[in-house]
């Protein structure tokens, strides 16, 4: 029998990945897709995500091979996104708790800002393309957000929205993820790579992203 007195939900903050986690594809991918050499920059995301490689390296390996591509594939790619089974109504529910949410990648903030403020998302971070001339250089413009960089700017967004780091939550799928899972409150693989899945505190297999919503009141 139920209490009649329900325990108060916590405020939390929940930080997810982007590629493959709150999207359901890897956007440099996407972005190979159009320059003709998808088969091989997929090949890299993988054994990047499985932890294979270094992902500064070879993020910026992938990034230089699609130098001369004009500005207006971004575009293209954006129009191709589409979000997790669950996503929309996931933000929804925890917007609706009055619950933060962040986004934290190592994709692209020229295809997620739009992303996010679509679903009222205003905490994200990402890396960002280099255009010159109206065409991508191959380069990254500033520091890379990699795994490092991705649980600081948990702590961060943590400590500016007032929520202790014991009721933070990180959700990922990738190697990249790793500190940040390991950092939060509550550590989520999601349709995770097997090396973060035992890692993680626990570990969803998709494919709905709306699933975390039942973990987070049962945690």
């Amino acid at each position: 029998m139920p209490s009649p007195h329900p325990r108060p939900r916590r405020r939390r903050l929940v930080v997810m990945d982007v590629d493959s986690t709150f999207i359901s594809a890897e956007q440099i991918d996407l972005i190979a897709a159009h320059a003709g050499i998808g088969d091989l920059v997929a090949g890299i995301t993988e054994r990047a995500m499985r932890g294979e490689l270094d992902f500064v390296q070879s993020l910026t390996e992938r990034v230089a091979t699609l130098a001369g591509l004009p500005v207006s594939v971004l575009a293209e790619v954006r129009a191709q996104v589409r979000t997790t089974p669950g996503a929309t109504g996931l933000v929804r529910e925890l917007r609706g708790r009055g619950w933060p949410v962040a986004l934290v990648s190592g994709g692209f903030h020229e295809i997620i800002d739009p992303l996010a403020a679509e679903h009222g998302i205003t905490l994200v971070r990402a890396n960002r393309l280099e255009v010159d001339g109206g065409r991508l250089t191959g380069r990254v413009s500033g520091p890379i957000v990699d795994r490092a960089a991705k649980a600081r700017h948990l702590r961060e967004f943590a400590a500016a929205e007032g929520v202790n780091l014991a009721d933070t939550v990180a959700v990922g799928d990738g190697a990249n993820d790793l500190d940040m899972i390991a950092v939060a409150g509550l550590g989520v693989a999601f349709a995770a790579k097997p090396l973060v899945a035992a890692q993680a505190d626990v570990a969803l297999p998709g494919p709905r992203l709306d699933a975390l919503l039942s973990l987070l009141d049962e945690h």
